[in-house]
Parts: structure tokens; sequence; C-alpha cells
């Protein structure tokens, strides 16, 4: 039966069947995909057969082959909305979108139409603008992150007026409503085919409000339309709890699977010879603009911040995209575990590949020729060729014990020549030489390593385990690879020798320091790291030289992401886990560590994420609603110079300053 339900087309489904799919499609289509092709009769239950028919859905009419259709760059003002019934010009799903169709604060811009987006706010301007500023204070806000509604709880404006509870449905009954409805684009395990893979994993950073009100009332500009008044509030809410909870049949993802999954759309010269396509005055000042309100990506000009470029990316992009030495290539991971290879000097996307499930991130590796891929589903690493994205290995992630763990995260230590991998499920800690003349080690104890005792495993592209003490989920290393600090969920941290692989150090941290977002600076003849806290309205500021606290500064409210450069004297963090001052940026003076400034440039709205032009004298910030902006302010007189309109800019990424591994951003 259930073949026969996934087989059907679209023609002979219901008008509710049609309807209730289009819905489910939409939980996705934030991601901009496009839903061209689920009116096809799917395949079976394989993966791998789903994988190619997707492949064959989007592929362009005449037998044009997807490597030219997916990587070709649209003439200039030639790409036109999705669903205008114009075709004259227009791009693929794939395709790179120019830079005169996006729009820019100037009043002059032309407007970009190849994916519609809400008008930018009046208050957009690309002169000197000054910006309200706030006396530092103490913050009376309880710290802590605002509770997500109830499932049965409706979120402001999602379920009508009275609206009664929702009679609970049976699991079974969903099961069969999934496979009649959804299947043919979200697959018939929920694994993903035309639309992302709809588990726990893939929606762990969407709220259960959010994926309850994109049912109800659609997302704009999508092909998702409102169902509020097509399908019950019992069927709504239903589908909405079962979707989110894990499959009664494990689900997994093989190497051949995996193997079938890749594309190479182009295959570039990879010589030193290769200069951008398009005028800019320094590649290495570009920004990289994940925005998550629609799932795209812009590349900006850090030196006039204007637009160069706009494309589609995979649904739900982690928010760290990695870069080559040379600064060429951009490499993203989705949540839902496609890796792809983006070329930042032709403006074309090389390839990509689906190396799980769900992924936590890539790293890349300091001699630009490995990619690692870390997942929690399947639980393993995957080694991938930097040139193309061919797989080269897999690895499962088993501790000592054969247990199987999730992974945290995956890292690139370039002293080392190692990726060092995070365990989320075991006390371990995974270093993975890709140095050639690697020396060989062992793996467990022996008596005397002179007597050969034992069968050493090669140091080339073998993981090396570090036990630790306790899990560790959250990682910041020192600025020579040499120690590691960790911290566990609980808020207990500690300090990691990677020479000795042992902790050499307690820090006494509280609550639950993000010390994945934090940065060194020197002061005062010091080296200083400093972490945001997620749970405690408090930035910590530890000596590195003697591991112990130096300072708790206070914020207005729990913030995320602290940024700095290393000409600037001030660390710039949000309070954006706090409900009443995630409009809040607060300026910290590196030299005295105190507070010195507060800004707010768009009171009320989620101000976030900063990131350094090359030189450090403009500092980025996003507002993430969606619709939202990428403000520009001069880091001297914080008085804003410019803004952009964009979709939920998540993160912006300066090229030079990753690569360089600048001590004021994240690695």
């Amino acid at each position: 039966m259930r073949s026969r339900m996934i087989s059907r087309t679209a023609g002979a489904a219901s008008p509710l069947a049609r309807t209730l799919t289009t819905a489910l499609v939409g939980l996705s289509s934030v991601a901009g995909l496009s839903t061209a092709g689920c009116a096809q009769a799917a395949p079976d239950n394989s993966n791998t057969q789903m994988l190619e028919w997707m492949q064959r859905a989007h592929q362009p009419a005449g037998g044009t082959s997807s490597a030219t259709s997916a990587a070709s760059t649209a003439p200039a003002a030639s790409i036109t909305s999705k669903g205008s019934g114009s075709t004259a010009g227009a791009s693929t799903s794939t395709g790179t979108k120019p830079a005169s169709s996006i729009r820019t604060a100037s009043p002059t811009a032309a407007t970009r139409t190849a994916t519609p987006r809400p008008a930018a706010p009046p208050s957009t301007t690309t002169g000197t603008r000054k910006v309200a500023v706030a006396s530092p204070a103490k913050s009376t806000v309880s710290p802590g992150v605002q509770a997500t509604p109830a499932l049965n709880k409706p979120a402001a404006g999602a379920a009508p007026a009275g609206t009664q509870t929702a009679v609970a449905i049976p699991d079974a009954r969903l099961a069969k409503l999934y496979q009649q409805q959804c299947a043919t684009c979200h697959g018939s395990e929920r694994l993903g085919a035309m639309g992302p893979a709809l588990l726990p994993e893939s929606l762990e950073r969407i709220k259960p409000a959010e994926v309850l009100r994109v049912i109800r009332q659609g997302r704009p500009a999508t092909q998702m339309v409102g169902y509020a008044d097509k399908l019950s509030e019992a069927e709504i809410q239903g589908l909405a709890r079962w979707v989110q909870q894990p499959p009664a049949k494990p689900v997994g993802w093989t190497d051949a699977e995996m193997r079938a999954s890749h594309r190479e759309f182009v295959k570039p010269d990879y010589s030193d010879k290769v200069k951008p396509a398009f005028k800019v005055n320094d590649p290495h000042n570009l920004f990289v603009v994940v925005e998550a309100g629609d799932h795209h990506v812009s590349v900006i000009d850090g030196d006039t911040f204007t637009p160069i470029t706009r494309f589609e990316s995979h649904f739900a992009l982690h928010g760290g995209p990695k870069f080559t030495p040379d600064g060429r290539f951009v490499y993203f991971a989705s949540r839902d575990g496609w890796v792809s290879q983006y070329d930042l000097y032709t403006l074309k996307k090389v390839a990509e590949i689906r190396v799980g499930i769900n992924t936590r991130n890539v790293a890349v590796s300091s001699d630009g020729k490995w990619v690692l891929a870390g997942n929690t589903l399947p639980q393993n690493l995957v080694l991938l060729d930097a040139q193309g994205l061919k797989p080269v290995r897999t690895y499962p992630v088993k501790d000592r014990e054969g247990k199987s763990s999730r992974v945290s995260a995956v890292y690139d230590a370039a002293p080392r020549n190692s990726f060092v991998v995070a365990l989320k499920d075991s006390p371990e800690l995974w270093s993975i030489s890709y140095d050639p003349k690697a020396e060989p080690f062992y793996a467990g104890f022996v008596h005397d390593y002179k007597m050969k005792e034992g069968i050493p495993t090669k140091g080339f592209l073998n993981p090396r385990v570090t036990p630790l003490q306790m899990v560790l989920d959250d990682f910041y290393f020192d600025p020579d690879y040499k120690y590691v600090m960790g911290a566990s969920r609980d808020g207990k941290a500690q300090v990691i020798s990677l020479v000795s692989r042992g902790k050499v150090a307690e820090l006494p941290l509280q609550g639950m320091p993000h010390l994945g977002s934090g940065i060194t600076f020197n002061a005062n003849g010091r080296l200083y790291m400093a972490s945001t806290n997620l749970n405690t309205p408090t930035i910590t500021v530890i000596d590195m030289q003697n591991w112990k606290v130096a300072k708790e500064i206070p914020i207005p409210g729990p913030g995320f992401f602290l940024r700095s450069h290393e000409e600037t004297p001030y660390a710039w963090v949000d309070s954006m886990m706090s409900p009443t001052a995630k409009d809040t940026i607060s300026i910290i003076d590196k030299r005295t560590l105190e507070v010195v400034r507060q800004l707010r440039l768009r009171p009320g709205k989620t101000n976030a994420h900063v990131e350094f032009t090359r030189d450090g004298r403009y500092a980025l910030v996003s507002i993430m609603e969606n619709p939202g902006e990428l403000i520009i302010v001069d880091a001297k007189t914080f008085q804003e110079v410019k803004a952009l309109p964009m979709s939920k800019p998540i993160g912006k990424y300066n090229v030079f300053n990753k690569v360089t591994r600048s001590e004021g951003t994240s690695h």
C-alpha cells in the first residue's frame, strides 16, 4: 500500500492531498527549493532512487546538463520571479543572480525579482545617520530565553480566535496521512527528496510554534499558502507534532546513497592564474552572508558595501561557512546533510553531496585539500576531496568501548595540520592529521614502544583519541592550537592540552558559557579570552596565562555572539538571547574591560552577529528578523553609514578575517 501511495500522481490526488503536500513542502520552502516536479510520479522508497528522481526533476528541458544549468550566471536584469509566468531569460533555481538584480539601500538600485522579498524598512538609508545611543546601565532583565509556546497553545496570530483545543490523532493515522500527502516531496522515510528531511534533527532549530504558524498561515513569497481553512486544527497540530518526533523505524544513510547524491556542476581551473570574473578592489574583503529567511546566500563587496550576487542555498545552512586558504572557494553545510562548494571568483556552484541526514558542520584543512563533515545522523565523519567534494573516507564515530556518538563539531587546527573532532555523547576528543608525514601512533597502552609492542597506527588521516573526564560540547582554541577550552552543557569547563593530551586546568565558569563564539585579545601585557553566556547576562574574561577568570562584565541580557578586530580597541557583543534586550549591542573597551557604549540600531528588533571589514574600520551588524537588514557602522564613530535589506541574515563572514584566523572572530 505504501508504494501505491507514493507513486500516486498529483493528477490523481485529491485537492486536499495536493494542498497538504504543498503545506508540508512549505516547512522547508524557506530554503527556496522549487516544488516543480512534485506532481511527477515519485519512485519507490529507495533513498538512492529518490535522489536520482530529484535530480532529473530539476534538470532543464532540452537535455541540458545540470552542471551547466545549475552553475550558470544569469545575465543582468534577466531574472523573473517564481510563478510570474515569464520565462524569457529566467535562470534555473540554483543559478546565480547578478548584482543588478539585488535590492540595496540605495533608492536607485534595481529591484531584485528572482526571489521576492518584502520591502526594506522605510528607515533604510545610505547616508551617515546618527544611531540611538544609551548609557550603559546594569540590567534589570531576568536572564533566560522566552519560553516557546506549547503546541496546543497557539502563538500570536497563529490559531484563529475561538479555536478549541484539538483532539489528539493517533500516530498510526498521522503516519498514514504523511504517506498519503507528504511522502512524494519529503520521502517515504522522511529523509527528504524534493523537500528537506522532516526529522527532529532537521527541525531542531525551528520552534514548534513556527511549524504550526507555517502550516496555518503559509510563507510569503513562496508556494506555501495557509491551510487554517483547509485542514482541521487536529490535523495541523498532529502533523506538526509528528514530524518533530523520531520515526518508528530507525533511519540511515549509506555510503552508496551518499555517492549517488554527488553532483559536480563544473570543473574549475584550480591554478593561481584564475582571477575574479567581476570588478572588485580586494577579493579578500568580500563578505559571504547567510540569509536564513528564504535560504539564500549573498556576496557583498566589503569596500563599497554593494551586493555582487545572490544565490539559493540548501535548507537551513549552518551559520559558519568555511574557506580555502586562498579565499577563493567557500564550503557550506546544511543541517539536512548537504555540503556545497562555491567558487567566489567565477560565482558558480562547483559541486554538492549529501553526506548525511543531519550534519553539524564542516572544516577545511589548512592546505586546502580536504573537507571534513561531522554528522549526528548517521553518527559518523565524512572526509571529502576539497576539489569537487568526492567522498574519500567515512569514519564511524565510536568511542573506545564501542559506543556510538553524535559529532558535536569539527575544527581545523592549522598549526597542527590536523582536524579536531568533539563528540557529543562520549568523553573523547579526536585528532585526525592530514600531514602525509605524520608519525604513527599507538592507539592503546604499550609497555615499551622501543620493543615494538603492539601494532602502530599510521598517523596520516587516522583518528587519535584523547580521553576526557567528561563530555565537552562547546570548544575554543588558543591562537597556537596547543590548548582547547571545553564546556559541558551544565556549565563545567576544562582546559585540555593537545600536546600532552590531558587536562591542565579547571575553568570556574557559571551558567552556560558559549565558548565557540569567543574571541582572544592582548591587553596590558596579558592574553585574554572572552566568552558570552547563554543564560546569564555577563561576559566572562579569562586570563589565558593562568586560566583564571579576570572579570565578569555585566551586559543587558544573555548574549550569543562576541566579535572584535586587531585594529579596534573595542569588542562588540549582542544580548540576543534576552526577550527585552535583544536590540542592544554593548561596546566593551578591551583595555579597561568595561562597557563604554550601547547601540540600538533598530529598537525592538534583534541586533546581533557583528563582523568587521578586513581593516577593522567598519562593523557589519545583522537585524535578524525577516525581512531584516545588514547595517554597516563606522567602528570609530559608531554611526550608521549604510543598510542593505536582507532576509534574516544570521551571519556574515569576511574572507580575509577567516583565512587569516583573525583573533576577533570565530573559526
